[in-house]
């Protein structure tokens, strides 16, 4: 093949990339119009539009500025760091099934988050209630180290993020065996499941610093992955220090996922089903998956967020229902 042919390919392989890269992020922009428009009060994506520019009625901007958009930035930046995790753990790891609780960082701030809830210290509202689960985080982080060395091996480093994470699970569940309050435990049970619903700005400036920091983190690795790809040997030959990267990438999924399983409870197989929707479409290069593995898991949770609108939109709707049947039934006695 000549030296022409080949220059061809990889412009085709580019325009490839932006322009998967450019779809993704204009379904994300069509997500969020979408996410903010829907609820028990439907807007239109240009009602939406003005109300974020503070041009709507005054009704709308507190729709969509107080009670939507602060769930649809969680959804959106939680969806990112989780893709963003996933992919940098695979480029680590160069295991396609590596996700963001291989290492016990996801068990471990909802273990924190639930001991704080069931010795009564927080509820699920409460500011102390995320803070408890980064510390839990980075808690799981120094253990691991403690447990496995700073130049341990990759095999090691698996197995003792299994064995944390397994700890943790049955810690969480011992807990709620022990709490002696019923309604504590559906509380607890309601949490873990993994929620967007009633989301402030509260919750987006308590997470958003540990998510972004994360973020920045990996990706500034981005480099060191794709060296990483060429096998630990080559990489060392690079220039890469194949210890401190290990331990720099399980310190910012720690930290962003941390931080959003704080404020939404765990949320699950974004980070492992992110990066394969864009891998057919992007390559198998760890570095330039990132960014769209990042926009893939954005896109995912501004559904899910959609899918919490709609929900709510149905149940008021039930139960506005239930109490004009119920004010229908008490005409006839007034």
């Amino acid at each position: 093949m000549s030296v022409q042919a080949v220059t061809v390919t990889d412009e085709d392989a580019a325009r490839r990339r932006m322009g998967a890269t450019a779809a993704i992020a204009a379904l994300v922009a069509a997500l969020v119009l979408i996410s903010l428009g829907i609820g028990p009060v439907r807007l239109s994506p240009l009602a939406v539009t003005e109300a974020l520019f503070g041009s709507g009625s005054e009704v709308s901007q507190v729709i969509v500025r107080e009670i939507r958009l602060p769930r649809t930035l969680l959804a959106l930046a939680i969806g990112a760091i989780l893709g963003l995790s996933g992919a940098s753990l695979q480029g680590l790891l160069r295991n396609p099934l590596a996700s963001p609780s291989l290492f016990g960082a996801p068990q471990s701030a909802a273990f924190g988050a639930v001991l704080v809830i069931a010795l009564g210290l927080a509820d699920v509202r409460s500011y102390a209630l995320p803070v408890a689960a980064i510390i839990a985080a980075f808690g799981s982080v120094f253990v691991l180290l403690s447990i496995a060395g700073r130049n341990a091996g990759l095999l090691i480093l698996i197995l003792s993020g299994l064995a944390i994470s397994s700890f943790a699970g049955a810690a969480t569940a011992l807990v709620m065996n022990l709490s002696s309050n019923p309604f504590v435990v559906l509380e607890i049970a309601f949490w873990l499941l993994g929620s967007l619903e009633d989301r402030s700005f509260q919750h987006v400036m308590l997470a958003l610093p540990f998510i972004v920091a994360g973020a920045v983190m990996l990706y500034s690795q981005r480099h060191a992955f794709r060296a990483l790809s060429l096998g630990e040997e080559t990489a060392q030959s690079l220039g890469v220090d194949v210890g401190r990267l290990r331990l720099f990438v399980i310190s910012g999924v720690a930290l962003g996922v941390g931080g959003a399983v704080a404020v939404t409870g765990t949320i699950g197989f974004i980070g492992l089903v992110a990066p394969h929707l864009m891998r057919p479409v992007i390559g198998h290069d760890p570095a330039r998956l990132l960014l769209p593995s990042a926009l893939a898991g954005s896109a995912q949770a501004g559904r899910c967020a959609i899918q919490n609108g709609t929900l709510r939109s149905d149940r008021a709707l039930q139960q506005l229902a239930q109490w004009r049947e119920l004010w229908g039934r008490g005409e006839p006695g007034g």
